[in-house]
């Protein structure tokens, strides 16, 4: 298979001490069309980097060493929060809230009806691929805004602000003229259709970056 297309097929990560378990699971999720690879311990799993490439995590809540909720919050606390399908026989209310507040797809019970995994399953890679398509736009957004000279940044600044062009040139000290050339600018290098479109994308930028223009 093409190196490229492989990196776009979804993946599904199943990590579980059980090997009868691992491999039910990777035999269900071959069945439709899915590849799979399978893990016994989350250290095994962290030993090499996730894949770049949509996938979801099958996880038992309780395995000897770190658990899957102990996964769970490594992967947050390193921003790769994966969607996570966590399956367990001990599962109690407190857990679930746990895992679903963190961000789980789904906490279900062992055994679990075949469909009712994949159904799981599936709605994790589905997340993935929209979370990696929103985080690609944000990274084209911020790579835009960069490209902004300071005084185009300030300008965008005031006008997601829903600041008239003469209040902008007021506040700047700036002829209104040179605000109209600088947001023609900055429609352009952001990419910008219409104004709905500039605000929306200043929206998609980072806390940091909103707040620099105006300091």
């Amino acid at each position: 298979m093409d190196i490229a297309i492989a990196a776009e097929q979804p993946l599904v990560i199943v990590v579980d001490d059980d090997e009868e378990i691992r491999m039910a699971i990777a035999e269900l999720m071959l069945s439709i069309g899915l590849e799979a690879a399978c893990y016994a311990s989350t250290r095994e799993l962290l030993a090499e980097p996730l894949p770049e490439r949509p996938c979801c995590l099958v996880l038992d809540v309780r395995m000897p060493g770190s658990s899957g909720l102990d996964l769970q919050h490594h992967l947050v606390a390193a921003g790769n929060a994966k969607p996570i399908v966590f399956l367990t026989g001990h599962g109690d209310i407190p857990m679930t809230v746990q895992a679903m507040k963190a961000g789980a797809v789904d906490f279900l019970t062992k055994p679990v009806r075949d469909q009712t995994l994949i159904d799981a399953v599936t709605a994790g890679i589905e997340r993935d691929i929209a979370q990696s398509a929103e985080r690609e736009k944000v990274r084209r957004h911020v790579d835009r805004f960069k490209s902004l000279t300071r005084r185009e940044q300030q300008v965008l600044g005031e006008v997601a602000r829903g600041r008239l062009n003469k209040q902008i040139a007021y506040d700047l000290g700036i002829s209104e003229i040179t605000v109209k050339l600088h947001r023609g600018n900055v429609m352009r290098k952001m990419e910008a259709a219409s104004l709905g479109e500039l605000i929306r994308a200043w929206e998609t930028l980072p806390c940091e970056l909103r707040e620099a223009p105006q300091t």
